[in-house]
């Protein structure tokens, strides 16, 4: 097993993909603010997913990185909430990548909570 048979991998990399096509159609203006956020923190929540897999020999290190990965993904959702409050989507756009994001969020906590079941500490 490696980091990308995750579940809590594969469904925050279907969310970030979601959201950077979406992002797309963002006004020129937000490219470099709001398009930006969203996409790098969406994208963050993998990466700090996969730095914590690597690092399972040191409990404090993968759940400080699931720490991370979980703040990001609640940062996604903030950026979301302001992508509808901006009129960039709509409510049936955002709803999908909202529970999507709440999804990984629970299944983040879940690795956090339950450590050894991901082999945390073990050479």
């Amino acid at each position: 097993m490696d980091f990308e048979d995750l579940l809590a991998y594969k469904k925050a990399f279907e969310n970030a993909m979601e959201i950077f096509k979406l992002s797309k159609s963002f006004p020129n203006e937000e490219k470099y603010s709001l398009t930006d956020q969203i996409r790098r923190s969406s994208r963050s929540v993998n990466a700090n997913i996969a730095e914590a897999y690597r690092k399972r020999r040191y409990p404090k290190h993968f759940i400080s990185k699931l720490t991370d990965a979980d703040g990001e993904n609640s940062e996604t959702l903030v950026w979301l909430k302001y992508a509808l409050a901006c009129h960039y989507i709509t409510e049936s756009q955002q709803e999908p990548l909202l529970a999507k994001s709440k999804e990984v969020g629970k299944l983040i906590n879940y690795m956090i909570n339950n450590p050894g079941k991901f082999g945390v500490g073990k050479e």
